[in-house]
Order: structure tokens, then C-alpha cells, then sequence
């Protein structure tokens, strides 16, 4: 298994991607092994973040392209402990602000009144898609990810109980779906892209495209980096 390096881009004057499917493929991955199997239980879940490995993850920092404040952020990485555990992810709001219309994690800026970053991950987790704190159970965080919109997120890593109810708030969310965590955690489905390689605006990033149905959720950019950071975590010794 090879390790890559911390990708950390800082340009002043970024090109926004309006169309990351039509940016070329450079690598897919299939030579690094996947997550094993018995890794992704819950009980195995719990032993890793009680008892974490040395690692790095691969991915910190995306390029700059906002004067914005640095601003804290947790979002919650929910998986759910259905017969095969599931991701939930979302597809945000084309009317948002930031990221619209991006498949993301439940999540957003930590408000002064949140206790820690744990609870302000499980208040967004409800306020964008009525996620019950009563059916998730946090494991731990993984390392922060600064995304180009200088936005610092704390990945929040939880056990999610079947049985929920969700009631998206369709000023956030477009929709809500889960993905198997056994394709994230393998490598085989971890595609790079990269854009004006070697120039000014040069950028670098992961896809993990997933067949939904008729749907393709196409999972780039800051959640499929952090995603890439959790398969480190869990295939680390």
C-alpha cells in the first residue's frame, strides 16, 4: 500500500468547477486494497475509534477561494447499521449559498451556543433532515478538512440506529440517500480528477460516483475527501 501525500493547493486567483463530471479522470485507485469486510462492523467501529492506529490522513486543505473569515464547521458522518452499514448522505439545496447542489453530509457552522463540536454535528444532523439524536451513537472525529470555501469541518463519525423518521428541510436538502460504506471504503471506486495541471488554477480532487437506481450520486470534493480520510483510518495497522 503507498501513501499520498497531503494535497494542499494555495492559489489566490481559483477557477470555480461548474462541472466536476466533465473534468478528465487522471487515476483510479484499484491498486490500494479495500477496507476488509469485518472492519466495517459496528463493534469494530467502536474498537477503532476507542483505540485509534498511527495514521495520516491524506487530505487537509483545499485551495482558497473566498476572502471569507475562517469560520468553524462539524458535519456528521452517519452510518447506518442496516443488514450492510450504509452512509446517509444528502444532496444539498441548488438555492444554498455554498455548495449547492452537492452531495454532502449533514452538517454546517458551529453556533456559539453548540456545547462541542459533537453536538453542534447532531443539531444539524437535525435541523437539515430530522435526524434524532436518540438513534445515533458517536464513535469519535476524524482530522478537519478546510474546504475552498474556508469553512474548517470536523468530521463527527456516528452509529445510526434503523427506525428513524427524516424530515428534510427543503430549504437545505434536495434529497436524502444512502451508500453502502463498503463501496466508499474501497479504493477501486475512488477516481481522481485533476484540473490546469501544472498551471496557476491547478486542482486536484477525488469522485466516488455511485449508481443509485436510476440516480448518480456523484460524491466529489470536500466529501469525498473526507471520505478518503476515513478509508486511511480504517485501513491503517
Amino acid at each position: 500500500m503507498h501513501a499520498a501525500p497531503e494535497v494542499i493547493n494555495v492559489v489566490p486567483q481559483m477557477v470555480p468547477i461548474t462541472d466536476p463530471r466533465a473534468v478528465p479522470v487522471s487515476a483510479v485507485d484499484s491498486d490500494l486494497p479495500a477496507v476488509p469486510v469485518d472492519r466495517l462492523s459496528a463493534q469494530a467501529l467502536r474498537r477503532r475509534f476507542a483505540s485509534p492506529p498511527v495514521w495520516t490522513p491524506e487530505l487537509r486543505r483545499e485551495p482558497r477561494m473566498t476572502e471569507r473569515a475562517p469560520a468553524q464547521a462539524a458535519v456528521l458522518v452517519p452510518i447506518v447499521q442496516r443488514d450492510e452499514p450504509m452512509v446517509l448522505l444528502t444532496e444539498r439545496a441548488t438555492r444554498m449559498s455554498t455548495h449547492s447542489g452537492q452531495i454532502a453530509f449533514p452538517g454546517g457552522r458551529v453556533d456559539p451556543d453548540d456545547a462541542n463540536i459533537a453536538a453542534a454535528a447532531l443539531r444539524e444532523a437535525w435541523e437539515e433532515v430530522g435526524l434524532s439524536a436518540r438513534f445515533i451513537e458517536v464513535l469519535g472525529q476524524l482530522p478537519t478538512y478546510t474546504t475552498v470555501t474556508s469553512f474548517i469541518v470536523t468530521p463527527v463519525v456516528a452509529l445510526v440506529e434503523p427506525g428513524f423518521d427524516l424530515v428534510p428541510n427543503p430549504a437545505e436538502v434536495a434529497d436524502v440517500f444512502e451508500v453502502p460504506l463498503a463501496f466508499l471504503m474501497d479504493p477501486a471506486h475512488h477516481r481522481r480528477h485533476q484540473m490546469d495541471p501544472g498551471g496557476p488554477s491547478a486542482r486536484h480532487w477525488f469522485s466516488m460516483p455511485y449508481q443509485d437506481g436510476p440516480h448518480e450520486r456523484f460524491v466529489w470534493g470536500a466529501t469525498a475527501g473526507m471520505l478518503r480520510n476515513l478509508y486511511r483510518f480504517l485501513i491503517a495497522d
